[in-house]
């Protein structure tokens, strides 16, 4: 099973990117997506972002996966 997770878009360099969650930086592909800009949420997924999310929708998926994560250290 793959999962794709929100990230923030910290820069953009020609049809690449700087995606960061808590303080994780990673380079993806930006050639999915048309007219990304700096601070979008995006969906990233085997290094390309595929999705762009607003940030009140960004903000609940990444609670979930606090949540999931607090569970999970306490199993």
């Amino acid at each position: 099973m793959c999962l794709a997770i929100p990230m923030k878009l910290t820069r953009i360099e020609g049809d690449k990117g700087i995606a960061e969650l808590s303080g994780v930086k990673k380079e993806v592909s930006l050639k999915l997506l048309e007219e990304v800009k700096l601070g979008d949420y995006l969906i990233i997924h085997a290094g390309f972002a595929i999705q762009r999310l607003d940030e009140e929708e960004a903000m609940k998926t990444l609670k979930i996966w606090e949540e999931i994560e607090e569970i999970e250290k306490h199993s």
